[in-house]
C-alpha cells in the first residue's frame, strides 16, 4: 500500500507530502485548489505520460516520490519491504524515473506500478476496462471450487502446449529420420571398421618413427657399444681401477670411498654394455610391419578429420552416433504416447472447459443483475450491465468475456471501455469492485472524480461503498461531497495559500468546518457544522456495524 507521497514543483503544488491511511484517505478542498494535481502526481510515480506543462511557473522541475509497502520482492525492486517509485520532470519537457536507488524507465513504473495502485479518474486507465480482466471478474464471482478448475484448466492447457511443441519437434525429425539414420549408421560402421583404440595413434607414431629410423638406431647403437670398450673392456677397466683403490685404502683410509664408487661404476659400466648389446640385438629392420604400421595411421588419422582430434574424440563421436540411433529408432514409439498423452490432455481440457463455460453462463446473469443494484443505489438507476461470453474456438479453449453497459433505457448496448466516461465510468468500476471486492491483487485503488454530478443519498451510498472496499483495500478519494467525506479514516483538505497548495490532515472542529462548507459553502454556519456532525456520527455507526459483521 501506499505510505507516503512527496510531490515538488508540480502545478499548483511548491512542496507536499500525504500519508495516506491504510483504509479510507479522502481529499477535499475548493475548486482549482489542487486536489487533482495529487492524483496526477501519484499518476506520474506510476509511469503516466509527463509534459513540461505539468511544472510549476518558476520551478526547474516538478519532483514526485511515492513510497509503497509491498509483500515479497516485487521483481527484486523491493528494499527492506518497500519500493519507493520516482519520478523528475524537467522545465524543458525531459524526465527520469528510479526505482529506489536504481534509474529506470517510464514502463519499468508503469509495470512495477499497475501492481501497487490502479487510479480511476477522467484521464487514466482502468484494469477493468481489459477483457481479461473481465474474465478474472466474472470467475472470481464462481468461488474457490471454479478458480479451482481454471486454475487446473491453465495448466492442463500448457501441457497440452508442450505436448503439441514436442510433437511438431519429433514430426520434422521423422520426416528427415531415414536420411539421418542412413547418414549415422554409415558414420558408425566406418569407426567400427577401424576399432580405434584409445591412445593409440600415439603408440602407432612412436612405432612407425621407430622402424623408419632402423639402420640410424642400429649405427648409433654399435657406436655406444664400441665406446663402451667392445665386449666389456670398459667395465674392465673399471674393475682394475676399483682393485687398485681398494688396495690403496688398506694403507690410507681416503682412498675407501674412491673405490666404492669405482666398484659402482664397474657395476654399471658392465649392466649398460650388457643392455646397449641387447637393444642393438632387439632393432630389427621389419619393412611388413612399417607399411602395416603407416596404413593404420592413414586409416585412423581419416576418422580424426571426420569426427574428432584425437582416438578419444572418435570414440566419443561414436557412442553419441550410437545413442541418436536409439533415439531415432524409439521415435515412432514416442509419437505413439505422444498422440495418447495429446488425446488424454485434449479430453481433460475439454470437460475443464465445457464446466467452466456452464458455470460462466449460470453467473452471468446473476454478477450482472448485482453490478445493475448496485450502480441504481450509485445513482445510475437506468444503467445495466451484461456479460457477453464468446463462443471458444475449439472444445478446450474457453472463449472471450467481453463486459457490456448500457447507460439508460433504449441505449444500445456497449464495451464498457466504449460505455460511459469520468465519473460515471468510476461508479461502474466502484459497483463491479463492491460486488466482487477481491476482482484483482491490487492494494492501493484511487477514484477521481467519482461523485461527478452528483449527491444527496446517492454520494451516501458512494461513501459507504467506498468504506466497505477499504476494509479490503487501500482506497485515496479526491471528491466535493460531504456524504463521501465523512466516511474517511482519514480527511485531508487541499487548500490554495500564497499560490501553492497545502495538504492539511484534518480532525475534530477543523473537519467538520470542512464538511460544513462542502454542504453549504459556509464553513461557520451553525446549521452546516450540524448537519455535517449528524453526517459523521451516522458514518461512525454505519462503520462499526460493518466492523461487527451487521448487515447495512
Amino acid at each position: 500500500m501506499l505510505r507516503e507521497l512527496h510531490v515538488s514543483g508540480l502545478g499548483s503544488i511548491e512542496d507536499a507530502d500525504l500519508e495516506p491511511h491504510p483504509g479510507l484517505t479522502v481529499l477535499s478542498g475548493e475548486t482549482g485548489a489542487g486536489k487533482t494535481m495529487v492524483v496526477q502526481a501519484l499518476s506520474l510515480a506510476l509511469g503516466a505520460r509527463a509534459s513540461a506543462d505539468l511544472v510549476r511557473p518558476g520551478a526547474d522541475a516538478a519532483r514526485v516520490q511515492a513510497r509503497f509497502e509491498v509483500a515479497g520482492d516485487a521483481d527484486g525492486w523491493a528494499e527492506d519491504g518497500e519500493v519507493v517509485l520516482a519520478r523528475t520532470v524537467g522545465a524543458d519537457g525531459r524526465s527520469s524515473a528510479r526505482v529506489g536507488r536504481q534509474l529506470a524507465t517510464a514502463a519499468i513504473l508503469a509495470e512495477l506500478g499497475g501492481r501497487l495502485a490502479e487510479i480511476h479518474g477522467q484521464r487514466d486507465g482502468r484494469r477493468l476496462l481489459d477483457p481479461a480482466t473481465q474474465a478474472a471478474f466474472l470467475d472470481r464471482a464462481g468461488g474457490g471450487e471454479h478458480l479451482g478448475r481454471l486454475e487446473r484448466h491453465a495448466a492442463v492447457l500448457a501441457e497440452l502446449r508442450t505436448a503439441l511443441a514436442a510433437r511438431e519437434e519429433l514430426a520434422r525429425s521423422l520426416r528427415d529420420r531415414e536420411r539421418e539414420l542412413d547418414l549415422l549408421a554409415y558414420q558408425l560402421r566406418e569407426i567400427e571398421a577401424v576399432g580405434p583404440r584409445p591412445g593409440e595413434t600415439e603408440e602407432l607414431e612412436a612405432e612407425v618413427a621407430r622402424l623408419e629410423a632402423i639402420e640410424r638406431l642400429t649405427d648409433q647403437a654399435r657406436q655406444a657399444r664400441a665406446l663402451l670398450g667392445g665386449d666389456g673392456a670398459a667395465a674392465d677397466a673399471l674393475a682394475g681401477a676399483a682393485s687398485a683403490l681398494e688396495a690403496a685404502a688398506a694403507i690410507d683410509p681416503a682412498a675407501g670411498g674412491l673405490a666404492a664408487r669405482a666398484r659402482a661404476a664397474f657395476a654399471e659400466a658392465a649392466e649398460l654394455a650388457r643392455d646397449v648389446r641387447g637393444w642393438e640385438d632387439s632393432l630389427q629392420d621389419d619393412p611388413a610391419r612399417l607399411a602395416a604400421a603407416r596404413e593404420r595411421l592413414l586409416a585412423l588419422r581419416s576418422l580424426h578429420r571426420r569426427y574428432g582430434p584425437t582416438d578419444a574424440e572418435v570414440l566419443r563421436f561414436a557412442d553419441e552416433v550410437r545413442a541418436r540411433l536409439r533415439e531415432l529408432q524409439g521415435a515412432d514409439d514416442r509419437l505413439e504416447r505422444l498422440e495418447s498423452d495429446l488425446a488424454r490432455l485434449r479430453e481433460e481440457a475439454s470437460g475443464l472447459a465445457a464446466a467452466i463455460l456452464e458455470r460462466r453462463r449460470a453467473l452471468a446473469p446473476e454478477l450482472a443483475s448485482a453490478v445493475g443494484a448496485a450502480l441504481e443505489q450509485l445513482g445510475m438507476p437506468q444503467a445495466r450491465v451484461r456479460f457477453r461470453l464468446e463462443a471458444p474456438a475449439a472444445a478446450e479453449d474457453l472463449g472471450g468475456v467481453e463486459l457490456q453497459v448500457r447507460v439508460g433505457t433504449g441505449a444500445p448496448w456497449r464495451a464498457l471501455a466504449r460505455g460511459p466516461s469520468g465519473g460515471e465510468l468510476s461508479r461502474v468500476i466502484l459497483a463491479c469492485r463492491s460486488v466482487v471486492a477481491t476482482l484483482d491483487d491490487v492494494p492501493t485503488l484511487v477514484f477521481d472524480e467519482i461523485d461527478a454530478g452528483i449527491g444527496g443519498r446517492t454520494g451516501l451510498e458512494i461513501g459507504r461503498r467506498l468504506a466497505a472496499l477499504a476494509r479490503e483495500r487501500q482506497v485515496l478519494v479526491v471528491t466535493h461531497l460531504a456524504q463521501v467525506a465523512c466516511f474517511a479514516d482519514l480527511h485531508v483538505r487541499v487548500r490554495k495559500r500564497a499560490h501553492a497548495a497545502t495538504l492539511e490532515p484534518l480532525e475534530g472542529g477543523e473537519r467538520v468546518r470542512e464538511l460544513a462548507r462542502m454542504l453549504a459553502g459556509l464553513e461557520r454556519s451553525s446549521s452546516a457544522a450540524s448537519h455535517a456532525e449528524e453526517l459523521l456520527q451516522q458514518a461512525g455507526a454505519w462503520r462499526e456495524r460493518i466492523a461487527a459483521g451487521v448487515p447495512r
